[in-house]
């Protein structure tokens, strides 16, 4: 994962953009839904975090979801085409 990509996915979480704001809540729980069955979630691992986390990348699944660029490492979801 790119710098950038940390950073959008934080700030959709905390300060998302007002015009992307149904869009990111919308993606961020879809993505949520497929992570909360993936095997790498950290939920069906020992973990020290205690935040939920891919176990397999190590995001934090609450930023990760939101970053419309980002795509999951294991293919499960893609990033967004957003048109400028």
């Amino acid at each position: 994962m790119k710098l950038s990509e940390v950073y959008e996915g934080w700030r959709n979480h905390i300060l998302p953009p007002e015009k992307l704001e149904e869009v990111i809540r919308t993606v961020s729980t879809l993505r949520l839904d497929i992570c909360s069955t993936c095997e790498w979630h950290s939920k069906f691992h020992d973990s020290k975090r205690s935040d939920n986390h891919c176990t397999k990348c190590g995001c934090t699944l609450i930023a990760k979801t939101k970053c419309l660029s980002c795509a999951c490492p294991l293919k499960k979801w893609t990033h967004v085409k957003m048109d400028e």
